[in-house]
């Protein structure tokens, strides 16, 4: 037997050795350089991108929300305030389960369905890392149980901010208005850069009309935090801007009396100073408590409130449009005058019912028996319908329009108060363009006493009762006075943007009209004469039913048979003095029946509060 002895390839060995040694190598050195590559990368290239991206880890840019201006009335009585108040909010990104934390959140203080679907609402809007907030206006107990509870709940925080306060209650709520949670509409035009931090915008009033001034702009902090994200030290603030404060025309004193004086009555009251459009006092009643809403209003409350008969939300002022009825009387004299269609002392007989040649259908005075021959003055001190009918039907609904245009009829006023309506001064192209349909020479005769498709705010007629008492001169209406540029420590008056002059042929034709104006409370035969008995002053004055139920032929109105509910509206609109007008004053009572018997009592009691300082009445307001 043989043995065979296997000797080494020492050479081979050796190769593959080396091989595996600089395979080694030059893994070693594309590693290395990989590394390299990387830390080129990091280090040089991306730097900025890192080092941004690092900082943000503990660098946060939050919003300092700027303080909303405060609301004064003309003598500096505090309508809109700030208060401070606590609320709960949520940073999105940093919470793995939403729900889950707000179920633990509903352990410890009242959370409800509105304010969960506001905040979903709010959290598709807006940034992960936005604070968005769940509760507003929590108690101090509230505050005092989560802040026990603040370690398990690293994501929640509780902020202090000015929350909107009006210490009057609804005391003119439906000229200043109130603010409200920011809703999706909102969000969709608003600058979102500028309310960053912000939860309220005003909804209506004088809050939204202003809201650019009272908003204010606001401001930034740079603040280092740690991996919780609590804030450990501000690295840089940009201070924001506070809203601007606002002086209103609106004397409280006067408000809170004419509120008072229609408290019990769906009614509205504009009283307004000729000389400059200041609006005195601007009341609908009833009325209701803004801060309700400042935070959301509890869903039953609103419900109250909207579906209430006697719509306390609605804003009477600006917006309730009703027939002026008589009220516009001296207007449509002053057109027979500027259009040569009647001269001062021309009569037409009043027999107590007019008709159009060829027709039979008779068009009927609120006195039965007739006043017989009328003039102007006249026509006005008496209120004689048939007297209008025939001037309106020789003016023609064209010139009518015109003319009754240029007093602000069927136009908005510009008042600076969100949501005001137009009205309606009726004419040919309208009805064409509204109804499709013809105008008829009976329409004209309604017109011309205020009736039929004519329609008037109580701002229209007190704004175009102030141009009558000074001759023309139309002056915008404006509830705020001044802005108080809280920054800059001045205060700039608020100038209307509108003063177009009402411009006649002969001035007299003034005298005319506001001849029989004050004949309607001073004279004898005056429809409201019983208002201007004993007046320390002289004023003119104009009645008014506007009719809510249409009237047949052959029957009457009475209304000790009908429902409060179809009874006529009552209106009166008034200026004092006659020489040197201070005030002008448009009052209208829902279903009150006669001017005389209703609302012009309101407005001489209104007249008497404005100008006679040691009056009664204002003793027994302070009283």
């Amino acid at each position: 037997m043989s043995s065979y002895f296997v000797l080494k390839n020492v050479v081979q060995e050796t190769n593959v050795f080396n091989l595996r040694i600089i395979l080694a190598w030059i893994a070693m050195l594309l590693g290395l350089i990989l590394i390299v590559l990387r830390l080129i990368n990091l280090q040089v290239i991306e730097h900025e991108r890192y080092t941004t991206l690092s900082e943000s880890n503990h660098l946060k840019i939050r919003p300092l929300p700027p303080t909303r201006g405060l609301i004064y009335d003309r003598n500096g009585v505090l309508l809109a305030e700030n208060r401070v108040s606590y609320s709960l909010s949520i940073i999105p990104e940093q919470v793995d389960n939403i729900d889950e934390l707000i179920g633990r959140l509903k352990e410890l203080i009242l959370i409800e369905d509105t304010d969960i679907n506001h905040f979903k609402r709010l959290l598709q809007q807006r940034r992960g890392f936005d604070s968005i907030p769940l509760r507003l206006r929590l108690t101090e107990d509230e505050v005092a149980r989560l802040s026990v509870e603040s370690h398990r709940l690293p994501h929640v925080e509780i902020t202090s901010n000015l929350s909107r306060y009006y210490p009057l209650g609804p005391t003119a709520v439906h000229a200043i208005g109130y603010v409200g949670r920011i809703n999706e509409q909102e969000l969709a035009v608003i600058d979102q850069h500028n309310y960053m931090g912000s939860h309220y915008i005003g909804k209506v009033g004088v809050e939204k009309f202003y809201e650019k001034e009272l908003h204010g702009k606001v401001g930034f902090q740079q603040v280092e935090t740690n991996v919780q994200g609590r804030l450990l030290r501000v690295l840089e603030r940009t201070p924001p801007i506070p809203g601007k404060n606002l002086y209103l025309n609106i004397d409280v004193t006067l408000q809170r009396f004419v509120e008072n004086l229609i408290k019990d009555e769906r009614a509205s009251i504009v009283a307004i100073e000729p000389d400059s459009g200041g609006v005195l006092a601007l009341a609908s009643m009833p009325y209701y408590d803004p801060n309700l809403f400042v935070n959301g209003i509890d869903a039953q409350k609103y419900r109250e409130l909207r579906d209430s008969p006697d719509r306390p939300l609605f804003n009477r002022a600006i917006r309730g449009q009703y027939p002026p009825g008589s009220t516009v009387k001296a207007f449509v004299g002053l057109a027979g005058l500027e259009y040569g269609v009647r001269a001062e002392h021309s009569s037409t007989w009043c027999r107590g019912w007019y008709s159009l040649k060829g027709q039979s259908h008779r068009y009927r005075d609120w006195k039965k028996s007739g006043h017989g021959a009328m003039n102007l003055h006249h026509a006005i001190e008496q209120s004689c319908d048939v007297y209008f009918y025939a001037l309106a039907n020789d003016l023609g609904i064209d010139r009518l329009h015109a003319f009754m245009s240029r007093f602000g009829f069927g136009k908005k006023t510009g008042i600076d108060v969100s949501g005001e309506l137009p009205g309606l001064m009726p004419s040919r192209d309208w009805k064409r363009r509204a109804r499709n349909k013809l105008w008829y020479s009976g329409e004209t005769l309604i017109a011309g006493i205020g009736q039929g498709f004519t329609l008037s705010t109580p701002l229209q007629l007190a704004v175009a009762t102030a141009t009558l008492s000074k001759r023309g001169q139309f002056r915008q209406p404006r509830v705020v006075f001044a802005v108080d540029e809280t920054h800059l420590d001045e205060l700039s008056t608020v100038t209307p943007t509108k003063q177009v002059n009402v411009t006649l042929k002969d001035e007299h034709y003034w005298d005319i009209a506001i001849a029989g104006m004050e004949a309607v409370v001073h004279s004898r035969r005056g429809t409201a004469q019983k208002v201007g008995l004993r007046s320390p002053y002289h004023f003119a004055g104009k009645t008014g039913t506007a009719q809510v139920v249409g009237i047949k032929q052959d029957e009457h109105y009475n209304a000790k048979k009908l429902p409060k509910k179809f009874h006529d509206h009552a209106w009166f609109i008034a200026f004092a003095p006659i020489d040197n007008p201070k005030i002008a004053v448009s009052v209208i009572v829902e279903n009150g029946g006669g001017g005389s018997k209703t609302a012009a009592p309101l407005a001489k009691k209104v007249m008497d509060f404005y100008l006679l300082p040691n009056s009664p009445l204002r003793i027994a307001n302070k009283e």
